[in-house]
């Protein structure tokens, strides 16, 4: 219950605070470190080696800068924006559809790229990109980003499936199974652009032009599949550890997922693989933001330097199969990742997916839904 209030609360503010003026201060100069950090991030972001004693980009920032890392895991960006909205944070890495509403609600402060000296190796692609840059100023440094990928039991399907239609419609899979309660969708109102996805591409008579901009018709028919979708599902996943075990344990065989569940299951030798099918994908840019009433920005400042070190950047995005924000951590061998498994996890892509971004009224459609209302209707979808 307390979840889907706070679903509810962050839509209603959504529609408030986009018409407001965002309210902070640029830092002009670091001083001291205070010697401490609190991160709300993605599950597998901020590793310090405890899951995997190979992946750690925590403990020798702690030694370099004597900031100790705190980490609060958020499995939706809702959770993130409620968690902002709380305090107590200084950084979050937050995708596009958390990003624009932290900056309007006045949650963030921009952030002095000055400070930063290897802003200059950022993706070019990404430094003035739409969900942390406004009028000019940027909001946070880009992170990680890539698709939300189609993961599926390969013994299951000895075959890729080749279409999301595997989760949104009832059907006999090739084990000769029916799909119902083998399936998950994700468990966040942003998941109605991937019905919208899925409809551009098999009802082109809706006029589905971007997936985040739907009319009232567009959006009807997205909510109408997934009230379908809903007698299939058995489980709509946020938390990351929970799909990894019922993939292993409860019989699931095909979901939206991340790459990070997929390296996870795989390195522990389960049957999973992971596609993304001909329609295309939804996917996510993350940006590390800082919060307005940060109580530690120098130390924020450190790690937003740090987080854009070619080691880091290579090793999580082979840890979590994403791609890196600074391209020249796929070649330059700082770390594990190499051209190839960048390739792989969608660097060439990045013009097919449609990146995580909050709905609004106002569009180049004309009125749009708001994200108010897929907030509240994808409470009711998943209540049945």
């Amino acid at each position: 219950m307390k979840k889907l209030l706070n679903l509810c609360a962050s839509g209603i503010a959504l529609g408030a605070a986009l018409s407001l003026p965002a309210q902070a201060e640029m830092l002009k100069e670091l001083s001291k470190p205070e010697g401490a950090l609190s991160i709300v991030a993605w599950p597998g972001y901020i590793e310090r080696g405890e899951t995997d004693p190979a992946y750690d980009w925590v403990t020798k920032f702690e030694q370099t800068t004597g900031c100790k890392v705190e980490v609060k895991t958020a499995g939706t960006s809702d959770e993130m924006v409620s968690l902002m909205n709380q305090g107590g944070f200084d950084l979050v890495t937050a995708s596009g559809d958390a990003s624009l509403r932290l900056i309007a609600g006045g949650k963030v402060q921009p952030v002095n790229i000055e400070l930063i000296p290897d802003w200059k190796r950022v993706d070019d692609r990404l430094k003035d990109a739409p969900w942390h840059t406004v009028d000019g100023s940027h909001y946070g440094v880009p992170f990680m980003w890539g698709p939300n990928v189609l993961m599926y039991n390969t013994e299951v399907f000895k075959t890729a499936p080749d279409s999301w239609d595997v989760v949104f419609n009832e059907q006999t899979l090739p084990d000769g199974k029916s799909n119902k309660g083998r399936v998950q969708a994700y468990d966040g109102p942003i998941y109605i652009a991937d019905a919208a996805m899925y409809l551009k591409a098999h009802k082109p008579e809706l006029g589905i032009e971007n997936p985040f901009e739907l009319n009232e018709d567009q959006y009807a028919a997205a909510l109408e599949l997934l009230k379908g979708q809903r007698k299939l599902v058995s489980r709509y996943w946020h938390d990351a550890m929970v799909q990894i075990d019922d993939f292993k344990n409860e019989g699931v065989v095909a979901s939206s997922s991340w790459p990070f569940q997929v390296n996870l299951l795989k390195a522990d030798g389960a049957p999973v693989a992971s596609v993304v099918p001909k329609e295309g994908a939804s996917g996510w840019a993350d940006t590390l933001m800082l919060h307005s009433d940060a109580k530690h920005p120098t130390c924020a400042y450190l790690f937003m330097e740090h987080a854009l070190n070619s080691n880091l950047q290579s090793d999580l995005s082979v840890w979590f199969g994403a791609v890196p924000s600074v391209p020249e951590a796929c070649t330059d061998k700082s770390g594990m990742q190499t051209a190839e498994g960048c390739d792989a996890n969608g660097l060439k892509d990045f013009d097919k997916i449609w990146f995580w971004r909050t709905p609004t009224s106002k569009c180049e459609a004309g009125g749009c839904v708001p994200y108010h209302r897929w907030v509240s209707d994808y409470i009711a979808v998943m209540g049945g």
